[in-house]
């Protein structure tokens, strides 16, 4: 019976997880480029209480009898579908179409990844724009250079391509290009990068290098859509659905520590 209380523990602290898995999730839904994760679930070791034996005699126990002893939390795996597009305002909101990610430079310099296309332009040094997200990180281009652009033009005549080329009007106020690209970079296997801050991730070893859409032909490209932004894949109905069912799953190995505890009151009061 004490077997049994320790197995409802585990269950209670693994739905304790989804629970908080879920909750991030929901506090997310209006996070721009937000991934939403799912908890997984494995169970823990079984204890063998009999064999299978064969005897002198032939006698055979044909089957064995294990019995489990909990589950835990496995991992937490991000889900990157593709977020609903939401228009912008702003002439440096960009959503990505496709399985690409922008790339930063971040404080430390390392370059680490983002769907959040929230940027704005800042005064950079040597009189330059430079194009920065909202922590203030500087974007790469296709080169990985951080895109910055002379003070002399005019931010919001500045557009971009679907290709992600930097476009300024010449002077008969028709688009040109000026030899700028901001970079779109996809992984392997992107469930294996590392969150870091707000809508940031960082490879590893298990997500595998990040492939420039640019230099690579191997990768479908992605299209990059001004005066957009991608909005979280949170899908609230399903959340709840899922709140429902850990609530409920968290709810029935409580009964079973209730139940053995009840168990146990009872054979101590056996030898009154």
């Amino acid at each position: 019976m004490v077997r049994s209380l320790w197995t409802g523990a585990t269950g209670m602290n693994a739905q304790q997880t989804n629970v908080d898995t879920i909750a991030n999730n929901l506090a997310n839904v209006n996070t721009n480029g937000y991934k939403s994760q799912v908890a997984e679930f494995k169970t823990l070791l079984y204890q063998t209480l009999q064999t299978k034996t064969t005897t002198a005699n032939g006698d055979t126990k044909p089957s064995s009898s294990q019995v489990g002893l909990g589950t835990r939390v496995s991992s937490i795996n991000s889900t990157f579908t593709q977020g609903a597009l939401l228009a912008s305002e702003s002439d440096t909101a960009f959503a990505i179409e496709g399985d690409g990610f922008f790339a930063v430079r971040c404080g430390d310099g390392t370059v680490r990844y983002t769907r959040n296309g929230e940027f704005n332009w800042s005064l950079g040094s040597g009189n330059t724009l430079v194009l920065c997200n909202a922590e203030g990180y500087p974007v790469i281009d296709t080169t990985g250079k951080v895109i910055s652009v002379p003070n002399t033009y005019v931010a919001n005549n500045i557009t971009v391509s679907t290709s992600g080329q930097l476009l300024y009007p010449d002077a008969n106020n028709n688009a040109q290009p000026i030899g700028i690209t901001i970079g779109t970079f996809q992984f392997q296997n992107p469930a294996g990068m590392e969150r870091y801050g707000d809508t940031l991730w960082t490879p590893t070893a298990v997500s595998g290098q990040a492939i420039n859409e640019a230099t690579s032909n191997a990768v479908t490209k992605s299209r990059v859509i001004q005066g957009y932004l991608e909005g979280s894949n949170v899908s609230v109905a399903d959340e709840m659905v899922n709140l429902i069912v850990a609530q409920r799953a968290y709810e029935m190995n409580s009964k079973v520590i209730t139940t053995t505890d009840t168990m146990m009151e009872q054979a101590n009061n056996l030898k009154r």
